[in-house]
């Protein structure tokens, strides 16, 4: 099954953008994944299985760091290319 991913991630620290774009660098390392980053938030498409673990092992590591963080994800069971308009 297909899922699309949109992740908003909040670092609650005045240096916000080092451990925004360590996130995304920790999700770009899963070639089985297509990740896109836009202003406001990082889209995540692929399998279900590996989009939820790659999501999951990410999250885990920015909790393990010295700061705190708030995320916002919404998760769609469709296929679908990060970055593009879905038709409905």
């Amino acid at each position: 099954m297909q899922v699309a991913v949109e992740i908003s991630m909040y670092p609650l620290t005045e240096q916000y953008e080092p451990p925004i774009i360590q996130f995304i660098r920790h999700l770009k390392k899963e070639s089985g994944i297509q990740v896109y980053t836009n202003e406001l938030s990082t889209q995540v498409a692929g399998e279900y299985e590996l989009v939820m673990k790659t999501v999951q092992a990410a999250m885990k590591a920015a909790f393990e760091s010295k700061h705190k963080y708030s995320f916002v994800l919404k998760v769609l069971n469709i296929e679908m290319q990060p970055g593009r308009s879905v038709e409905v």
